[in-house]
């Protein structure tokens, strides 16, 4: 009969069977009362199956059945001829409302009790869906990594080859100026160069990181031989206009965050080109800004890397945002206030690795350094406290000022104090990581922040916001947004990574959980020249 070929309800077993087929059956009765001799398929079936099934058990193997009643508590799963109990609590890892989407469906599952003598054989499906997200779940590392590689990719391969010029797929601002295009590569190269730095000095290892990290240092290596080199077609535009000033100071920084891992290693003639393209930048005349802070970068740098330096453009530029400082870890860029984010951009960062490379320079000058220092990075602390309080639960920070579609260098001071492992007592390692996190996720998941070939697109939060450029702006411009990738200078087992995520200021403030009360910060280290 047909409940003894299969347990599956209303078959036609004409399509899983003709006459002539060779089958294996068990004689159940000799006289069913009528004459005949009672046979059952789907008993020899099950006896076959059972053990698969107690192996399956054993071993934690991964079955698939299809879904043939939908019963008050759960499913009944068919597999191999077997019913398979599947509760209601074990289908999914939510909450469904209704189960007879499932009937009729194939299903993957494990055994959690298999008892055939009882007939009690329970499956389920709840920890395989439970184990794949968590395999496919990146870790906040693995993710920050990912996007890391996929800014550099594309840039470091091409100019390693001498190629970035020809491949790179360029964008200009609707009110870009007259100056000359060929900017555009010292702006991709030195700020992109400035953000990936610190991670690039870990050391080698076998994991898919390291591999990767790897081989962006033996790129950028290359890379850093032919901007300089006046016979590559990738040398950069040394010379050419007050811009290279700019983004010659962020080649500067990137040997500065990684000096000896990506200094040290070039050979002496690539290193004596960078020192003579640095000093040639002396014929330009600074705005009286953060650019400044351009100069003092290149000539301390100058200083540590043994080359002549002018110590006056160091000094004046510190005397200089000294003036600028309004207090609360803002500065003025320049003589007026603007509410914007150069205290992002480059007050902060520059100001820290002006001093301290000269400090390391051992330069013994009218200005105290370490004391500078010491007092600047209590004003870095305090402004990563605010560009903290900036993020809200949703992973988004205010847009505000001029030179916003550098996207994540808002957040390059607590990144900064992250790496340096000098965030202030208010902020824990785990909540800087998510809140961080959670802005790279908003910003970027959308992938449309880049090109057709792979480079970053003008725009905020996206590529169709082409009206926040500035005149200046193109899309070499915006690698600086790697300048928040600086904690992946921290090993994977550092506490940064390791510990576990935390909500950060808003999340606690909109939630009715305690949060630290802010309130100002006073300098209270004092300067005086030493003579």
């Amino acid at each position: 009969t047909r409940n003894e070929y299969t347990n599956t309800p209303n078959v036609d077993l004409t399509e899983l069977v003709k006459v002539g087929d060779p089958i294996t059956v068990k004689v159940i009765k000799t006289n069913d009362g009528e004459g005949q001799v009672a046979l059952s398929y789907k008993r020899v079936a099950a006896e076959k199956v059972n053990e698969k099934l107690e192996e399956a058990f054993n071993n934690g193997d991964i079955l698939t059945g299809k879904v043939v009643q939908v019963v008050n508590g759960g499913l009944n799963v068919l597999y191999e001829e077997t019913r398979i109990f599947i509760p209601a609590s074990l289908v999914s890892d939510s909450y469904v409302k209704d189960f007879s989407e499932y009937n009729g469906k194939e299903i993957t599952f494990v055994l959690t009790e298999y008892d055939p003598k009882n007939r009690k054989v329970i499956g389920d499906c709840k920890q395989l869906i439970v184990a794949k997200k968590k395999a496919a779940q990146q870790s906040d590392r693995q993710y920050w990594c990912s996007l890391a590689y996929k800014m550099a990719q594309p840039v470091l391969e091409n100019m390693a080859k001498g190629e970035l010029q020809k491949n790179m797929q360029t964008e200009f601002s609707p009110s870009f100026d007259n100056r000359n295009r060929k900017v555009l590569y010292m702006e991709c190269f030195g700020r992109l160069m400035a953000g990936v730095a610190p991670w690039l000095t870990l050391p080698d290892d076998a994991t898919a990181e390291g591999k990767q990290r790897k081989q962006l240092r033996e790129w950028a290596l290359a890379s850093y031989k032919n901007a300089v080199d006046p016979q590559n077609p990738d040398y950069l535009c040394w010379g050419i206009g007050g811009q290279n000033l700019v983004d010659a100071a962020y080649i500067a920084e990137s040997f500065l965050r990684a000096y000896d891992t990506l200094w040290k290693p070039l050979d002496e003639v690539t290193k004596k080109r960078y020192l003579t393209e640095f000093a040639k930048l002396r014929h330009i005349d600074p705005p009286y800004t953060n650019w400044l802070l351009f100069s003092s970068t290149i000539e301390s740098f100058m200083a540590k890397a043994g080359g002549d330096f002018d110590e006056y453009r160091v000094n004046s530029a510190c005397r200089k945002v000294e003036e600028w400082y309004v207090g609360d870890g803002w500065y003025a860029d320049g003589p007026s206030f603007a509410f914007d984010y150069y205290s992002s951009y480059v007050f902060h960062p520059m100001y820290l690795e002006t001093l301290q490379a000269m400090v390391d320079a051992k330069v013994n000058s009218r200005l105290d350094y370490q004391k500078y220092y010491d007092r600047e990075l209590k004003r870095c602390q305090k402004y990563s406290i605010i560009l903290e309080r900036f993020i809200s639960p949703e992973g988004t920070f205010p847009a505000f000022g001029r030179s916003i579609p550098y996207r994540m260098a808002t957040m390059q001071p607590l990144a900064l104090m992250a790496w340096y492992q000098k965030l202030p007592k208010d902020l824990s390692n785990g909540q800087v990581r998510a809140a961080l996190t959670k802005v790279l996720h908003r910003m970027f998941d959308q992938e449309n922040n880049f090109n057709e070939k792979g480079y970053l697109s003008i725009g905020f939060c996206g590529n169709t916001q082409k009206n926040v450029a500035d005149w200046y702006t193109n899309n070499g411009s915006l690698y600086m947004t790697t300048l928040a990738f600086m904690p992946l200078g921290l090993p994977a087992d550092h506490p940064f990574w390791t510990d576990a995520a935390q909500p950060w200021t808003q999340v606690k403030a909109w939630n009715n959980q305690q949060f630290p009360k802010d309130h100002h910060w006073k300098d209270d280290i004092v300067t005086k020249d030493k003579w």
